[in-house]
């Protein structure tokens, strides 16, 4: 029987963050406005669990101001596909793991941006689960515009909240920030909820980390496979749900370029600029299965590899392309956590870039 093979988007197959960048390009210091409303996110989620919000939502906060900028679908669909990275052998990557197994992408990114990766991929939309949102239908005054450009600068002009290490409450924070974190509770909840692009608030409902977890068990589903047979790829704190379901399923759950929550939250840590990794391991765990694929990592070196069941033709790509030194591929333990999440997380910056890398 075929397994499945689940992967989040950005990270793992492409190096974008796509809702950061179209908010860089189309809105005044949109690169500040992002982050700080990203970290006000990883607040609300992690430390704070606010009731009724999940982690990823950061692409429903930051619609209001995209609309009042002149953001429309079509530009999103035309800037998605202009600036479309993948990371190197991602098609590749993909093509041959649908030789094998049910593949699906799930994604919180916004279904502009999934649509124009699967035409270049030439994936299949209908297996992918995004962010539906349709920003032309939300009409404002220029009132409404003028006013929610003034609190995008207000909150530019923000520091950007950094969660310190052990943080359980807000009180563990320093004052700065539970400050900052006030003002941006009465800019989203009372303030912008109340205007007429408010309505973005309930209507939008970006695929955050529980809505991930749910699409693991549909997409499961649709394959008519156990959620011991998937293969799960992700790298950020929006993964951490469907990486606790199916790791509770026992399948596998792996995290490419991760960050904190994602090594934290994974069981195997891949470190890698090419997704040859990702396809090495798919490629046992959907022909042999969980413990076969563990000890292949577990013994991650040239030697153990030509012995292991890898297809040859996939282990001669590994190693054609990694003459040198193999890229890292370690099994996430209690006692290598917090060196691999700091290493993995500097790794993710050089991959992706400084800005995106240390979003959430």
């Amino acid at each position: 029987m075929k397994k499945a093979f689940i992967s989040d988007c950005e990270g793992p197959i492409s190096k974008n963050d796509n809702a950061f960048e179209i908010t860089s390009q189309f809105v005044q210091n949109g690169d500040k406005l992002f982050t700080v409303i990203s970290r006000y996110d990883d607040l609300l989620a992690d430390i704070l669990k606010k009731p009724s919000y999940k982690a990823g939502y950061t692409l429903k906060l930051i619609l209001p101001f995209l609309n009042a900028c002149g953001i429309t679908d079509q530009k999103m669909r035309e800037f998605s596909a202009q600036t479309l990275t993948l990371i190197p052998n991602a098609r590749d990557t993909l093509r041959y793991v649908r030789e094998i197994a049910h593949a699906f992408i799930v994604s919180t990114s916004y279904e502009h941006y999934i649509k124009a990766l699967c035409h270049a991929l030439n994936f299949p939309y209908e297996n992918t689960y995004c962010t539906r949102v349709n920003i032309d239908k939300y009409d404002m005054t220029e009132e409404e515009k003028k006013r929610l450009k003034k609190l995008a600068k207000e909150i530019s002009r923000m520091p950007i909240i950094e969660i310190p290490s052990g943080a359980k409450s807000l009180n563990d924070f320093p004052e700065e920030y539970r400050k900052a974190k006030q003002r941006l509770d009465e800019i989203f909840w009372k303030e912008i909820a109340n205007m007429e692009s408010g309505k973005i608030f309930h209507e939008v409902n970006p695929l955050g980390s529980g809505e991930k977890a749910n699409a693991v068990k549909h997409a499961a589903e649709r394959a008519g496979v156990d959620l011991s047979n998937i293969m799960y790829v992700g790298d950020s704190i929006t993964d951490v749900e469907a990486f606790k379901l199916v790791k509770e399923n026992d399948g596998l759950a792996v995290s490419f370029n991760g960050n904190q929550y994602a090594v934290e939250g994974a069981e195997i840590a891949v470190l890698s600029e090419n997704s040859v990794v990702i396809a090495v391991i798919a490629d046992v765990f959907c022909r042999f299965g969980k413990l076969e694929t563990l000890d292949l990592v577990e013994n991650w070196n040239r030697e153990a590899l030509r012995r292991s069941p890898v297809t040859p033709t996939l282990l001669s790509r590994l190693f054609q392309i990694y003459r040198k030194k193999l890229p890292k591929a370690k099994i996430v333990t209690s006692e290598n956590m917090e060196i691999l999440s700091r290493e993995s997380r500097e790794f993710r910056k050089k991959v992706r870039g400084e800005a995106i890398g240390r979003l959430g």
